[in-house]
């Protein structure tokens, strides 16, 4: 029988390396997530995200849990990923519809548009 030192971690050898560079639909600042010591909020992680950003990898994660390949402390993990970019998302969405509400307002007191709001656009 084999015994680990004491201060070796363990290391499984089916586990994914993690990579500090960036993939297509993951930014690299997802690896440093995983990373020993006190974690940032998934939120903060999110935040610099531009919305097309936000919602592409979204789209990945959802595939990627449709699939049910993943470990399953990889799957919850995705999914608090995916919990905060969909927090995020809708946030950007609902900044975006105030601020085309404000223009169709001044549109409005100007003589201009007479939509209410943004699904009124459409």
């Amino acid at each position: 029988m084999s015994e680990t030192p004491p201060h070796s971690p363990s290391v499984d050898a089916d586990a994914p390396a993690l990579s500090t560079t960036a993939s297509p639909g993951r930014p690299a600042a997802r690896a440093s997530r995983a990373a020993p010591g006190p974690a940032a909020p998934a939120a903060n992680d999110v935040s610099d995200l531009s919305f097309e950003a936000a919602l592409a990898e979204l789209d990945g994660i959802v595939k990627k849990l449709e699939g049910g390949q993943a470990r399953l402390e990889e799957a919850i993990a995705d999914y608090e990923r995916g919990a905060a970019l969909r927090r995020h998302c809708e946030a950007k969405l609902a900044e975006a519809e105030q601020k085309v509400q404000a223009i169709v307002a001044q549109g409005i007191s100007g003589g201009g548009a007479t939509a209410t709001g943004l699904r009124d656009l459409t």
